[in-house]
């Protein structure tokens, strides 16, 4: 049988909308209001799968997610960019001038900060997903509280959208990876695009020669990020994302960097979805 999809948030959300593109329009799905609970899930055997963003085009890296695939070895499978449209909505019959709260994830409101400004009347409220506030505001009939959230939710819930695509910058793009608890079974000649994990000597030059390697090796660096190691101050791992046309090529720099690189990781090897 066919486990659901574990996804922060609930029917409605930004990670709903990506599994049901991702897998399917009849894929079930497991709420989860956090990562942590939806790789809980994963690990407990409740799924098989998660669709977990980690990074946004305005808002940038969700880096505490790259930490949970990590510490939980688990893998990434696929990927999938999901253009985010923010939309502003409450119970039907309101305006924006009644309004006096807006609650959203505080990425939704991160993103949608320039618009808000135009109304110092309403007050900002964080919660934990963009979909639950809209479900909220329903099932509580609270008036003078609106909702960012995406248009599915508007007419899953059937909350009137007060104004659409508030988000600062129109083009918003949000990556979502598929994790696993194992390694992709992608066929090696599909594999275009890597995700690894690396720590480096605080000395100069190391992470410039690990640069040069992946030049040398016809690889495309789209993504790095640092995160520091809790019990090595000042100390970092690095996590990047690499693109690649020939896997013998990757392959020859994966074997070249876990020599160079302490503690080297492959977190995924998967399709490159911006092809």
């Amino acid at each position: 049988m066919k486990k659901p999809i574990a996804i922060q948030g609930i029917k409605g959300s930004f990670h709903h909308e990506v599994a049901q593109q991702y897998f399917g329009t009849k894929t079930e799905v497991v709420e989860c209001m956090s990562f942590d609970s939806a790789v809980d899930r994963l690990m407990e055997g409740d799924t098989d799968n998660i669709v977990m963003a980690l990074e946004n085009s305005i808002a940038g890296s969700i880096i505490p997610n790259y930490a949970l695939i990590d510490n939980h070895n688990l893998s990434i499978v696929g990927e999938y960019y999901l253009d985010i449209q923010h939309n502003l909505m409450a119970l039907k019959g309101q305006t924006i001038a009644s309004i006096l709260e807006v609650h959203s994830h505080p990425m939704a409101l991160l993103q949608c900060k320039v618009f808000l400004k135009n109304y110092p009347h309403i007050r900002l409220v964080e919660a934990k997903d963009t979909a639950d506030v809209a479900k909220q505001i329903v099932e509580q009939n609270l008036s003078g509280i609106a909702a960012i959230a995406s248009k599915n939710a508007a007419k899953m819930y059937n909350l009137e959208v007060l104004a659409e695509s508030i988000q600062t910058i129109k083009h918003n793009e949000t990556r979502f990876a598929i994790v696993k608890r194992e390694n992709s079974k992608v066929e090696r000649k599909a594999i275009n695009k890597a995700s690894l994990k690396f720590e480096l000597d605080h000395k100069r030059g190391s992470l410039a020669t690990i640069l040069n390697v992946m030049s040398d090796c016809k690889l495309n660096l789209t993504k790095i990020q640092s995160l520091p190691k809790i019990d090595t101050p000042w100390k970092y791992a690095f996590f990047v994302d690499i693109t690649f046309e020939d896997y013998e090529d990757y392959k020859k720099a994966n074997a070249i960097m876990q020599l160079m690189a302490e503690n080297f990781k492959v977190l995924g090897e998967y399709k490159n979805a911006r092809l």
